[in-house]
């Protein structure tokens, strides 16, 4: 069991990098950091900044899960909804749009497939530790 949560922890925490890094990259840099038409609107910008500033929050709280994971489960939860919601929007968008750049079709991919695997594996994780402590007691 301490094997798959250290596992589990090292997994969310390297997952938890990529909207950090990529959120502070969006933040720096704003919408012509993705390589757009120069003349770009100022309020799109604005909005492309503001939301990338949302998804390097969602990265540190998905870091703050990393320690005691096992007992993180509803802000887990919380967290992957968000991440899902905004894969559903994203895919909405391809859905009206067309294919996007491969970047975004990777962060398709997190967003609907790595994410709720995460969430799942977290769950697993929670319910072995439960079960442990009713088995044996609280941890000490």
């Amino acid at each position: 069991m301490q094997r798959e949560r250290r596992t589990l922890q090292r997994t969310v925490a390297i997952a938890a990098i990529l909207p950090i890094a990529a959120g502070l990259y969006g933040v720096l840099f704003g919408i012509d950091g993705i390589g757009t038409n120069p003349a770009v609107n100022v309020s799109a910008d604005s909005d492309f900044r503001y939301l990338s500033g949302l998804l390097t929050g969602i990265g540190f709280l998905f870091l703050t899960c990393v320690p005691g994971i096992e007992d993180k489960t509803t802000l887990f939860r919380f967290l992957t909804l968000v991440v899902v919601l905004g894969g559903l929007a994203r895919l909405l968008g391809l859905a009206l749009t067309g294919l996007p750049s491969v970047t975004m079709l990777a962060a398709l991919v997190l967003e609907l497939g790595v994410a709720p695997l995460l969430c799942l594996w977290q769950t697993r994780v929670a319910g072995l530790a439960r079960d442990a402590t009713l088995l044996n007691g609280p941890r000490p």
